[in-house]
């Protein structure tokens, strides 16, 4: 644990416009989907970038509630600096003081300043499942006293509402003794304040501060000006070895007072290393070790959904997965595909089981939930992927657990998905009766995983029958053969073995492309036709635990991917040299969903190439670990220590998109932890 520190390097004489720490941003979540973000040198440039963005019970959701602190230094000499954030202050960037130092210890962030002297150290955490961020600062070095202003800044309101939104009524500061209390509109919560330290003061000087530039949300085409309100300062005289902490909770004063900052932090500390020491051995040390504390920030407790009532009926502790950090919210589809490298390559089985009996409970029509709004209390079902995704989790779930009981008590419900298939459900979702195959298809839905959609432009139409979808659908039902099988139910298991020999020589008839030598995307497509563009979705006609692809087509299709869709850090999403292929994902929403699926490398789909190539290639399973390599580099830039959700399609493979991604962290441990 002492040994898992990731140090990024000085930038001697930046210029602040082309600091490369700008780019680069750090993360810390507390397990209810709230979290706090921001930059290395402590700009804001997001609109997400905040201290304490907590996770409210709907209809509120995540909401903004401190968004920055102002660090002025006051030396001896009475000279003045700003450690960073100077918008917050309004002072000018001469005056800010350049970061000496940032590392993750442990997954958690830590700042060094070095003046005059003095050598000064701040640590930020969330204590877990509360809605409460501490932030120390200790003086590890220096002569005489130095004096730390700490200036609270705040917008409150939704964690995705634009910047430019005026507040909804006037702020006001209640104080007593040494507990702070602001409150904005009627319904919502206080945000709480209290400074432990030595010579702690405060004084009243309530501002506004001019219009600050979002610069990343300028640059994604929202607006990007705003301005944010402050009570007043904190102060604290601080000498050698002194430390102060600031604590800001959107919990009661007695949550807020029952553990003092250093007792908080150990018990941060020590549940980190925990849950290194569950993992198994190939995770607990290294770029493994820093995934599995990143894999964390995903696995939630959802802070209160109406329809979860229903859920604890159950006697179940829910457990979901926040699919990307910091605007995305728990979807059916990450989940599944995510699970396996967050929980059962994590050693935490116990969790993995929970998720997979939560979803359960929200199978509708035969489907689950594609996702869960932001705010709002039930789920959205326009999905053709996740549903079948949800099989194999759960066999990944079973085959590592042996959790029998579940695989019992889910049963019922795998059996009715089929059947809700076989007969047609939402969204043009069924079996054509002709020849077994899935279609699946709605004016103005994209039902797969390549969901770009702007307005009523679909970007990537694929409706008809998809490559991946029939892959997931022949691998769902030989799954369904086996288990029904186990069950002693030897005619529904006869059925699943019929239905899954007409998927299987159906696919390999009208799948495979002979001019290309590869797969067709979609076919009986919305035009009439086949669709031959080169796309990362037949590899699940090979990686899947029952590939639907005959064995002697799986070398040709391979070599394809691996010279057109393969990069250091994850498959293509189209191959170059299509009409619509784009090599760069930035600009605005339009500009960039235009080219989300259209060459835009994922990160996730890694995992499927790594699973494929190793069935080409038994017995080489440590040959398999270079590709991974790019990913290893990739933890020292974007987010630190995580791994974002794409990359732009060509050298230098720019990160783009989400700054953690559930799947792209899921999938890379989990490729480690198997090429070991």
């Amino acid at each position: 644990m002492a040994d898992l520190i990731r140090v990024l390097r000085k930038c001697e004489l930046c210029d602040p416009e082309s600091d490369p720490h700008m780019m680069e941003e750090w993360l810390v979540t507390n397990g209810l989907g709230g979290y706090a973000s921001g930059t290395v040198t402590g700009a804001i440039t997001r609109r997400y970038h905040g201290l304490l963005i907590a996770a409210l019970p709907n209809p509120l959701g995540r909401m903004m509630m401190l968004n920055g602190l102002s660090e002025r230094l006051r030396l001896p000499d009475r000279r003045v600096v700003y450690t960073g954030a100077e918008e917050l202050a309004g002072i000018s960037p001469e005056a800010t003081l350049a970061l000496s130092e940032f590392r993750l210890e442990a997954g958690l962030p830590v700042w060094r300043y070095e003046v005059g002297g003095f050598v000064l150290e701040k640590r930020l955490f969330l204590l877990y499942r509360q809605n409460t961020v501490h932030v120390t600062y200790l003086l590890l070095s220096g002569e005489g006293k130095l004096r730390l202003g700490l200036r609270p800044a705040m917008h409150f309101r939704s964690h995705d509402a634009p910047v430019s939104q005026p507040p909804s009524t006037y702020y006001r500061l209640s104080v007593r003794e040494d507990q702070f209390e602001i409150t904005g509109a009627a319904d919502l919560p206080v945000l709480r304040l209290i400074v432990h330290g030595p010579s702690i003061a405060f004084t009243f000087d309530r501002k506004e501060t001019s219009l600050i530039p979002y610069r990343t949300e300028r640059d994604r085409g929202y607006e990007w000006q705003g301005s944010l309100w402050s009570p007043g300062y904190f102060r604290a005289d601080l000498g050698e070895g002194d430390r102060t902490t600031l604590v800001a909770s959107t919990e009661e004063w007695g949550t807020i007072r029952a553990l003092s900052p250093e007792g908080a932090f150990r018990a941060e500390l020590d549940r980190r290393k925990l849950l290194l020491n569950i993992a198994p051995p190939q995770a607990q040390m290294g770029p493994a070790a820093e995934l599995v504390l990143a894999a964390d920030q995903f696995l939630i407790t959802p802070a209160g959904r109406v329809e979860d009532a229903r859920v604890r009926v159950s006697g179940e502790e829910m457990r979901t997965v926040i699919a990307g950090y910091p605007w995305f919210t728990d979807w059916g589809r990450d989940t599944m595909i995510s699970l396996e490298g967050l929980t059962l390559m994590t050693g935490r089985r116990d969790e993995a089981g929970r998720i997979l009996r939560t979803f359960a409970h929200y199978v509708r029509d035969g489907l689950i939930p594609n996702m869960f709004p932001e705010g709002e209390k039930d789920g959205l079902y326009h999905t053709a992927d996740a549903t079948l995704w949800f099989f194999h989790a759960v066999h990944r779930y079973v085959q590592i657990t042996n959790d029998r009981t579940t695989l019992k008590l889910l049963l019922p419900k795998l059996v009715e998905i089929i059947e809700h298939h076989r007969n047609g459900t939402r969204f043009g979702i069924g079996m054509d009766l002709k020849d077994a195959l899935l279609r699946q298809g709605q004016q103005g839905y994209q039902l797969t995983w390549m969901d770009a959609k702007v307005g009523d432009w679909v970007v990537t139409p694929r409706r008809g029958k998809a490559v991946e979808i029939n892959a997931l659908w022949y691998n769902a039902l030989r799954l369904m053969e086996g288990w029904l099988k186990e069950a002693d139910q030897d005619a529904p298991m006869r059925r699943m073995n019929e239905t899954a020999n007409r998927v299987r020589e159906s696919f390999n008839q009208r799948f495979w492309y002979e001019q290309g030598g590869y797969l067709y995307d979609v076919v009986d497509a919305e035009n009439g036709g086949s669709d031959d563009a080169c796309r990362p979705n037949q590899i699940f006609a090979i990686s899947l635990d029952h590939p639907v692809l005959d064995e002697a087509r799986w070398k040709p299709v391979m070599d394809v991917v691996t010279n057109r869709l393969l990069t250091p850090v994850g498959l293509r999403s189209l191959a170059p040299g299509h009409p619509d292929y784009k090599a760069k994902y930035y600009g605005d929403l339009r500009s960039r969903d235009a080219s989300y699926h259209q060459g835009t490398v994922w990160a996730w789909l890694i995992g499927p190439y790594v699973d494929a190539w190793r069935k080409l290639n038994p017995g080489k399973e440590a040959e398999a670990r270079r590709f991974l390599a790019g990913f290893t580099a990739h933890l020292d830039e974007a987010c630190i220590g995580s791994v974002s959700e794409v990359f732009d399609a060509e050298a230098p493979y720019t990160p783009r998109g989400c700054l953690a991604q559930a799947w792209s962290v899921a999938e890379v441990l989990r490729c480690w932890v198997n090429t070991a």
